[in-house]
């Protein structure tokens, strides 16, 4: 029998009624069910470890796409515009990482989410919206401060997402991201770039406060 043929047996068998299952099993001597629980147990052994990564493809494809993005709107555009006028929205993005504070919430994620991921990852989240929120004033009002707030700021954002992903990776958190999901596979994409971006504004200005 062809692995296709084979398929669409086995699909049919597990789809059939009850009754109908027990009468070809007491044919059959029960090899229909121990067939089709191998092959179940197969799939299972050999398919899961591949989607539990499916998370990590996200993140790659997401960051991916927020990188073309800003190399198609933002970064084409550094020479014509304003140094804070790039900053300050992204400034604003990351006071919104207060919400990383859901990893620690009982619904938001599965049972078991690993402590060892979810305490450093929301911690460091909240200092992070901390610094970006607390650079928001200094950049508008373009004091000379500026420039070092928003370096601490995206220092410490970066290496916290950093520590966020290799933690998860570590300890096996994404299987127990429940409500939590879209964290890494949208939102840190964006966090990423961003930051990446603000890097190359930090450098490409670099003397005084931001004009």
């Amino acid at each position: 029998m062809d692995r296709p043929t084979s398929f669409k047996w086995r699909s049919a068998y597990a789809n059939a009624p009850a009754d109908y299952r027990r009468l070809l099993n007491g044919r059959s001597g029960g090899i229909l069910d121990l067939i089709g629980g191998v092959s179940e147990k197969l799939a299972e052994a050999y398919m899961q470890p591949i989607l539990d990564r499916i998370l990590a493809v996200n993140l790659i494809l997401s960051t991916l796409v927020f990188y073309v993005a800003a190399r198609i709107y933002v970064l084409p555009k550094l020479g014509e515009l304003r140094p804070r006028t790039i900053l300050l929205p992204i400034l604003l993005l990351h006071s919104l990482r207060q919400l990383g504070l859901m990893f620690l919430m009982r619904g938001a994620t599965y049972p078991g989410m690993p402590s060892e991921f979810a305490y450093p990852a929301a911690i460091g989240d909240f200092i992070t919206a901390i610094l970006a929120f607390t650079a928001i004033p200094a950049v508008a009002k373009n004091l000379p401060v500026s420039r070092a707030l928003v370096w601490i700021f995206n220092i410490f954002g970066t290496l916290d997402l950093i520590t966020a992903i290799t933690l998860a990776t570590i300890y096996n958190a994404p299987i127990y991201m429940g409500a939590a999901y879209w964290i890494p596979a949208f939102w840190v994409p964006a966090l990423l770039v961003t930051h990446y971006i603000t890097f190359i504004v930090l450098t490409r200005y670099k003397l005084g406060a931001f004009s």
